[in-house]
């Protein structure tokens, strides 16, 4: 299939419609992380709780996915993303005007987890509509509504010191969130060539495969990495450079904008390079830059090293779910829900594990090495199984074997 082919072979306005979703979905996820240092002004917490005020969201996310996946399969993806954007309501309009206490924020935070599953309605409404060669680019172009997290970090804290209320940030996200129900209601298909149904027994027999396990610890350290840094990065730069509000999420937007847009360019060089060859290079990338972080360099350094570490995260998004369509085209959404809560308990783990460091050893040393640690062992375990990948399903690099529509056996 030539390569101007891509527009002419799907939906387009269901692509659009799938990002739009994505996108606004990620940007009520992240609400909390840049929000945390206004919000302990008035809930005064230790590393610890501030650490998990911001996982939270991630971990209501993760266990939702799941959920949503298994929607997605049943009731189509349309109906399940219509769903998803109603109940994310419930968590905007509690922090708008109900939250008194520290306990009921934690479980707006969780709540905001539902946000958080669109992941499992909006790709697999975007790939159903697109052939294996071209699943890394439509994989990439919904995917990028990670690129929600730059509204968030932009602008939550100017509204919240604007008004003078963090809580009416929460109240304006209602806005565009059904903004973009409209929008999807009216543009967005389920694709004609959508699987049948998965009954729960899918799920067990999916998760019986081992290849099913490996994305899903790939995917724990790119999507994780990406998710969890959003969150904690504000934080970071106001504990460990002393910067207002404001301006830590202003640096959390620089480092975030490199992950979000380049994710659909991960997607699309994997459709070119090969799966495996592209996330090979990108965890390399960011082992070496996490190291580098770990060293606490000046703030001008450390933004450059964050920069690219969060590129070579968000590009390795692209990369897995280029690899995913080819090993399970039949099970796309169940197996995206899976995956998918894969990544969202990474993104949990990292908050937990940088703020109990430091408030163990005082430093954000120990946990930037950790984190270093962590991609290099997926680094070693993806050039372990690329092996008998390409024996099985996957072309060379991990390239699409065009001939062979169906799932490996």
């Amino acid at each position: 299939m030539e390569k101007q082919s891509f527009w002419k072979s799907g939906h387009k306005p269901t692509l659009f419609s799938a990002f739009l979703y994505f996108d606004m979905s990620f940007m009520i996820w992240v609400l909390i992380g840049p929000l945390s240092v206004i919000i302990m002004k008035d809930y005064p917490m230790d590393p610890v709780q501030k650490a998990n005020l911001v996982a939270l969201p991630v971990l209501g996310g993760s266990i939702l996915r799941l959920v949503l996946g298994f929607l997605t399969d049943y009731i189509g993806a349309k109906r399940t993303g219509q769903l998803g954007m109603l109940l994310t309501t419930i968590p905007l309009i509690w922090g708008w005007q109900f939250v008194s206490s520290l306990d009921q924020l934690y479980i707006v935070a969780l709540l905001l987890g539902i946000a958080g599953a669109s992941f499992a309605a909006a790709l697999p409404l975007a790939s159903q509509w697109y052939p294996k060669q071209h699943q890394g680019l439509a994989m990439g172009i919904a995917g990028a509504g990670n690129s929600g997290t730059v509204f968030s970090t932009l602008f939550a804290n100017r509204i919240a010191q604007h008004f003078g209320s963090w809580e009416v940030v929460f109240g304006l996200a209602l806005i565009p969130i059904l903004t973009v129900f409209v929008l999807f209601t009216i543009f967005a298909k389920n694709s004609p060539n959508r699987p049948a149904p998965k009954k729960l027994s899918h799920y067990g027999k999916v998760l019986s495969q081992r290849d099913a396990w490996l994305f899903c610890i790939l995917y724990s350290v790119t999507f994780g990495g990406f998710v969890g840094l959003s969150n904690y990065l504000t934080i970071f730069f106001n504990t460990q450079y002393d910067l207002s509000a404001v301006r830590a999420a202003d640096f959390t937007t620089v480092c975030v904008i490199a992950g979000s847009f380049f994710r659909p360019v991960g997607g699309v060089l994997s459709d070119k390079l090969g799966g495996v060859r592209m996330l090979s290079l990108l965890y390399g990338g960011a082992m070496i830059m996490l190291a580098c972080v770990s060293s606490i360099p000046p703030l001008s350094l450390v933004i450059v090293l964050l920069f690219i570490g969060m590129m070579c995260l968000g590009a390795g998004n692209g990369a897995v779910f280029q690899l995913v369509p080819q090993r399970f085209g039949n099970e796309i959404g169940i197996v995206t829900g899976i995956v998918g809560a894969a990544g969202g308990l990474g993104g949990y783990a990292l908050p937990l594990i940088l703020g109990s460091l430091y408030k163990s050893t005082n430093s954000y040393t120990p946990g930037f090495l950790i984190l270093s640690g962590i991609v290099l062992l997926s680094l070693l375990m993806l050039t372990a199984v690329q092996r008998s990948w390409k024996k099985s399903w996957s072309g060379n690099g991990g390239m699409a074997r065009i001939e062979t529509i169906g799932q490996a056996n």
